[in-house]
């Protein structure tokens, strides 16, 4: 059946493709600044000792990291109920 091979190689390559995804570090930027993509790597090769990125090194260079995985901010448990209209 042409279908459920197709089906089978889909699933195979979907798969295949979820396996190879690596987690990326933080995205790093310098705010209130103007750089280019060279000045980056410049900096982030110079950060770089054994294959891994020094971020202290990359944040004393100015730059500053940003992560997309911090929690939200909880709600205060000591407030009270809120307020009745």
């Amino acid at each position: 059946m042409p279908t459920r091979r197709a089906l089978s190689f889909l699933i195979l390559v979907l798969l295949g493709s979820f396996g190879c995804a690596t987690k990326e570090g933080p995205l790093w930027y310098k705010p209130g600044k103007d750089y280019t993509t060279a000045e980056f790597n410049r900096d982030r090769e110079s950060c770089t000792k054994d294959k891994k990125l020094d971020e202290d090194c990359m944040k004393a260079k100015g730059w500053v990291a940003v992560t997309q995985d911090l929690a939200r901010p909880q709600p205060s448990q000591t407030q009270g109920p809120p307020p009745r209209y």
